[in-house]
């Protein structure tokens, strides 16, 4: 199992021997001014987000990185343990380190007695791919399209009206037919 300790500006994170082995590295090191916040999950599975990247991902025993759009993830994790969450900066190697450790509380006092005063920074928005949508507070449609734009399939709000007797014209040899299916006198499954 892993350990986390602080040495100075650090926090420290030494594997052991098997998840060293899986994650190709001893140990991770994050500077303390890039934690954003540290909690501990209860749930080991929760904390698996992303794609599996380089790392040993098998059934109850997870080690390596995990790649996300906005960045990578450490995991070092067990089956059936509690896991030790530390959430960092943008600028931090990863995005989260979540490792399964003996005593989780424990070690999430001495991180958050390392983290620097003060409100924590604010995350960095992220890119927008897409205008806001109605319920996010923009003026986009549910398809993402601003106001004024019209649909790639055509909602006809930009045609001439139709001309009635063209319609006329076009629909007189069609077929038509009820679409209506008749009801059998003895009942639905046939039986009388």
């Amino acid at each position: 199992m892993a350990h986390v300790t602080v040495e100075g500006t650090e926090v420290v994170v030494r594997l052991g021997l098997r998840e060293g082995l899986a994650a190709r590295r001893r140990q991770v090191r994050v500077p303390v001014s890039a934690l954003r916040d540290v909690h501990v999950e209860r749930s080991w599975w929760r904390v698996l987000r992303g794609r599996a990247g380089h790392g040993t991902w098998s059934p109850g025993r997870c080690s390596g990185v995990r790649s996300r759009p906005d960045g990578e993830d450490f995991v070092a994790v067990r089956a059936e343990s509690t896991v030790l969450c530390l959430e960092l900066d943008a600028g931090a190697p990863y995005r989260r380190v979540a490792v399964s450790v003996p005593d989780p509380e424990r070690a999430e006092r001495a991180v958050r007695a390392a983290m620097p005063e003060g409100d924590p920074p604010e995350p960095p928005d992220p890119p927008q791919h897409r205008p806001p949508l109605q319920h996010e507070g923009g003026t986009a449609d549910d398809h993402g399209r601003p106001p004024g734009v019209g649909s790639r399939t055509g909602s006809g709000a930009g045609q001439p009206p139709l001309d009635d007797e063209r319609a006329l014209r076009a629909n007189a040899d069609r077929v038509r037919r009820e679409h209506v299916v008749p009801r059998r006198p003895d009942g639905p499954d046939g039986a009388p």
